[in-house]
């Protein structure tokens, strides 16, 4: 996927866009890289975690992170992974996203992804080829798929981070916001008013983002959901179920079979 040469093929092709298959076992972590191109990641199976300087997300199945381009990425795996990798042109890109994002992948562009994968990088294309249209029609189809409420962005000043990483490591923590806020000698005012500034969003509600995309990434794994709600600070599985569900549309045990997620 890293293989500069792919990207020589998709600039002298001349295509809308170019696909790109691979498979990757559980826990397997491609080491923080960049690339030229916007870049579609597609998991049909498994679960994707992307992070970047400014945040992670969370890429469960039949869902893709869309990447700008040069945008440092690593990616890690949850679960055996089949990873679809879509390039995009350049010229493709000002009616695309504008900023990295999780993407719904509905049925129609994933079986245009399926299909541009079965042309390979670097196809000599005819402008009014069958081909060139079907790639052609997949970054339509971009432009219209919704944005997904999974990202989770990590503030930029030192000492926030390193709080939002502790969260990371151990979601079950029970550490209030004046104890955060001791901890960085702030008043709790401060506290609230600087990570609302570094990550747009209040920290009751980033916390609670957290846990949820954590745990999806246990989920993944097949882990019992009381387990993975007692690891991310539930009281209980029905207390979890209802916020997993309030959030993402489903229910823990049946979210990888039916695939709904709200969009905003």
């Amino acid at each position: 996927m890293d293989n500069d040469d792919h990207y020589q093929d998709l600039i002298a092709a001349n295509a809308p866009c170019g696909a790109l298959a691979i498979d990757y076992p559980h826990g397997h972590v491609i080491a923080p890289h960049r690339h030229p191109h916007a870049q579609l990641l597609y998991a049909i199976e498994g679960v994707l975690c992307v992070e970047t300087a400014d945040g992670r997300w969370v890429v469960p199945p039949t869902r893709g992170v869309w990447l700008q381009p040069e945008v440092e990425h690593q990616v890690r795996m949850r679960g055996d992974v089949k990873m679809r990798t879509v390039f995009i042109n350049t010229p493709e890109l000002p009616n695309l996203p504008q900023q990295s994002c999780v993407l719904d992948i509905p049925p129609l562009l994933r079986e245009l992804i399926v299909s541009a994968v079965g042309l390979g990088l670097g196809a000599q294309l005819a402008p009014d080829s069958r081909a060139w249209h079907l790639l052609r029609l997949l970054v339509l189809e971009l432009r219209t798929v919704p944005v997904l409420p999974l990202y989770l962005p990590l503030p930029a000043d030192a000492g926030l981070r390193a709080i939002c990483q502790d969260l990371m490591r151990e979601p079950d923590q029970l550490v209030t916001v004046e104890q955060l806020a001791a901890r960085l000698g702030i008043a709790t005012r401060t506290f609230h008013r600087r990570f609302l500034s570094g990550t747009g969003m209040r920290f009751g509600h980033w916390r609670q983002q957290a846990r949820l995309l954590l745990a999806l990434e246990q989920l993944a794994r097949g882990d019992k959901v009381i387990d993975v709600a007692l690891a991310h600070g539930y009281t209980s599985q029905s207390a979890f179920a209802a916020m997993f569900r309030k959030h993402f549309g489903s229910v823990p045990s049946r979210f990888f079979s039916n695939g709904s997620l709200p969009s905003h």
